[in-house]
């Protein structure tokens, strides 16, 4: 898919007007502060989810006006096609190609994107719960379905907590729990189906990313670690028996902590690279090497999903990573179309076929 146009009024610090990109390589340069962000903000939220930077969603209106509003034009699915987002007052309205639609989830399969930011750098070593918000922002964008899914959990999670509180004061509430327990655990197996299925796949591709970023002297892959004990190629049912047991055997640890400790909300992924955990022994270079094999493995199997290729954004990125990285990237997305934000503007470095454009206090010339 490629953006042909974005469109923005009232948004954040940007003077209203419109970017139209080149097919290929974008750079958006300026100082800081100026809005460059916010150019690869707008572009993400038509993938349909939150903003990458945790903004609510008030905080994409100007200061001082009413509403903002996002218009995409793009070519996707074999025809040219255009989205509308208008965030009014704590509202949000969603149309696609003129029609009104529920959420901007209906997005989902139409329009793709992956996001570089100098905070997926540290993916690695942060804890668990980035590297699960980097799989769920994964496969919802893979399937509409998924973020249905993943919502409902969180919905009946915070129903089951809130009455294992309860429960703390009034133990003779302890019964009610098998009220939540069926639906909870529904909605947990395939989560973690999904994401066992997708983790597969993402270990392969990253894989032989790595192994040509290291100069063929590195293998990486990933290694889901379950509280039910799921494994690759265990089907639904088989996880949802595992987590159902699993859910049993910690009711009176949920009941003395108030938490729920077993399910897809307490689970992580550890990163392997030559056979060891790289959150205890990568260098800073090997932990990047492995975000940016990551990253790209995410971008390759949307390719394979959608049959096309989303639009990269490259948030400031470029600045965090060595030379050698540097073109490694930039060789592997030489085949999207891509935005690249950046202080500094190097035109052998950066920009091989495309456009630049300079934002200055939100004005983009």
């Amino acid at each position: 898919m490629r953006v042909n146009g974005l469109h923005f009024k009232n948004y954040r610090n940007l003077i209203d007007g419109s970017l139209e990109p080149s097919e290929k390589m974008n750079v958006i340069y300026g100082n800081n502060a100026q809005g460059k962000t916010n150019i690869l903000e707008a572009l993400w939220l038509f993938c349909g989810g939150h903003s990458f930077r945790g903004s609510k969603e008030n905080e994409f209106i100007k200061f001082g006006e009413k509403f903002a509003r996002l218009k995409a034009d793009f070519y996707s699915q074999g025809r040219s096609q255009q989205a509308e987002l208008l965030y009014n007052g704590g509202k949000k309205e969603v149309t696609i190609n003129g029609v009104k639609k529920h959420t901007s989830a209906s997005l989902i399969g139409k329009y793709t994107a992956v996001i570089f930011s100098p905070e997926d750098l540290t993916l690695v070593k942060r804890g668990p719960s980035a590297r699960r918000r980097f799989i769920d922002s994964a496969i919802c964008r893979e399937k509409f379905q998924n973020a249905v899914i993943i919502s409902k959990y969180n919905q009946t999670l915070n129903q089951r907590n809130a009455l294992l509180k309860d429960i703390f004061h009034h133990p003779e509430l302890k019964d009610m729990l098998e009220i939540w327990d069926e639906n909870l655990c529904y909605l947990g197996a395939q989560i973690i189906f999904q994401r066992l299925m997708y983790i597969k796949k993402l270990s392969e591709y990253a894989g032989d990313y790595h192994f040509g970023i290291s100069d063929n002297k590195e293998k990486l892959g990933l290694i889901y670690s379950s509280t039910c004990r799921a494994e690759y190629g265990d089907s639904k049912e088989t996880i949802l028996k595992k987590l159902k047991e699993a859910m049993k055997d910690s009711i009176d640890d949920d009941c003395r902590s108030g938490f729920t400790n077993v399910g897809p909300h307490r689970e992580d992924f550890d990163i392997i690279i030559n056979g060891r955990k790289a959150k205890i022994f990568a260098s800073q270079g090997q932990q990047r090497s492995a975000v940016l094999s990551l990253k790209l493995a995410e971008a390759k199997l949307l390719s394979d999903l959608t049959e096309e290729n989303p639009i990269i954004l490259l948030d400031d990125v470029m600045s965090e990573l060595d030379k050698k990285r540097q073109d490694f990237l930039l060789n592997k997305i030489s085949d999207y179309q891509v935005f690249i934000t950046c202080c500094d503007f190097e035109e052998n470095s950066l920009l091989r076929e495309g456009k630049k454009f300079l934002i200055e206090e939100g004005r983009i010339s």
